[in-house]
């Protein structure tokens, strides 16, 4: 110092500067993070991401094939339950031709067995027969074969040449029907209980 009493700065130490121990404090303690740390880190996470998307993706593409082969045996063997069924329609067939000295009665008994264990086998798979004799002309279950004059109502169902049949609500024959043109043509254009 001089003679004078006001401090010169050059003379001032760092240490007698008010404050400075709050500056030094508050630069960070940690310098930047480094920047090939944060790249690595990313990459590594990109893939992780991308071995995850790949498994996912080959995960699918299983599910995928697995249910391609689950449709193609679905078709593929779909009859196999009334394939089954109609195994013990063959081999009563097979025994009654193998019997040559069978009575007309016994063929006829045989022949019953066999249609009971068909109609067991069309239960099962749900095949219902159409034999709409008396009802209403439908013709998405029935075809005409020919129109008949009778006493019963126009468009009724008056005689079946075949049964038609369904596969649960689906018509796989219709049945081949004769349909009735009613009374009045029955009777020359006069219905049967009309006063003359």
């Amino acid at each position: 110092m001089t003679g004078n009493d006001t401090p010169n700065p050059a003379d001032r130490r760092a240490d007698d500067i008010p404050g400075i121990d709050r500056v030094v404090d508050a630069a960070p303690a940690d310098p930047a993070p480094d920047l090939a740390d944060i790249l690595r880190k990313a990459e590594t996470e990109v893939s992780d991401l991308r071995d995850a998307w790949l498994r996912a993706k080959a995960e699918t593409e299983n599910v995928r094939r697995m249910g391609q082969a689950d449709l193609t045996r679905a078709h593929k063997y779909a009859t196999e339950r009334f394939a089954v069924e109609l195994l013990a329609v063959r081999d009563a067939l097979e025994q009654a031709l193998a019997t040559s000295n069978a009575s007309p009665e016994q063929l006829r008994e045989g022949v019953e067995l066999t249609l009971k264990a068909l109609a067991s086998a069309f239960d099962k798979s749900s095949i219902v027969p159409i034999d709409p004799a008396g009802e209403r002309f439908d013709p998405n279950r029935h075809q005409a074969m020919a129109m008949i004059p009778s006493s019963a109502p126009a468009q009724t169902v008056v005689q079946v040449f075949q049964k038609g049949y369904l596969l649960h609500d689906r018509v796989l024959r219709p049945a081949l029907v004769a349909v009735s043109s009613g009374p009045g043509e029955a009777t020359g254009g006069a219905a049967p209980d009309a006063p003359a």
